[in-house]
């Protein structure tokens, strides 16, 4: 157990022929009990601020195991949301790719039909060509026709028609 102040201060010698000077040795000790009494205080004031940075440690210790924690749960949410983004994203393409493909089929059907619908049309216009060019030629046919000539052999007198008319 060590030293008390108390107890260098209570500490008595033996005296003996020709010891140490009585007032020396007191004044000596008296300035041990003072440096000693320093000493311990400064020991105890050490020893509450140690106490005090094992609170704050403490303290600080929880905070990181806290701020650890809150980092992990943010990272897990991290990645949740990435696996979510990621899901989203696929189905977005998938959806895309099937609204590309409907459009797709709907243009090639609709290009069809007017491939169909043109093709109609020129057998339309075949057909329609071929009569107007046999209407044409039965026209032709008609004014080269020797009727023509004979209503141009009749011959009226137009003071003739007058004359009789007048009948």
């Amino acid at each position: 157990m060590p030293l008390t102040p108390i107890d260098i201060h209570n500490k008595e010698f033996n005296k003996g022929f020709r010891g140490y000077d009585e007032d020396e040795v007191n004044e000596f000790l008296d300035q041990i009990i003072k440096d000693y009494e320093i000493i311990l205080r400064e020991k105890r004031e050490l020893e509450d601020k140690l106490n005090e940075v094992h609170d704050r440690l403490g303290h600080f210790t929880s905070i990181e195991g806290t701020l650890n924690k809150s980092i992990i749960v943010a990272q897990e949410a991290a990645e949740e949301l990435k696996r979510n983004a990621q899901k989203e994203a696929k189905l977005i393409i998938k959806e895309a790719e099937k609204n590309a493909d409907r459009i797709v089929n709907d243009s090639l059907t609709k290009a069809r039909k007017i491939a169909m619908d043109i093709e109609e049309l020129k057998k339309q216009s075949k057909v329609f060509r071929t009569r107007f060019k046999m209407l044409v030629a039965a026209q032709l046919d008609m004014l080269d026709n020797d009727d023509w000539d004979h209503l141009m052999e009749y011959q009226t007198d137009a003071a003739e028609l007058t004359k009789e008319e007048e009948m």
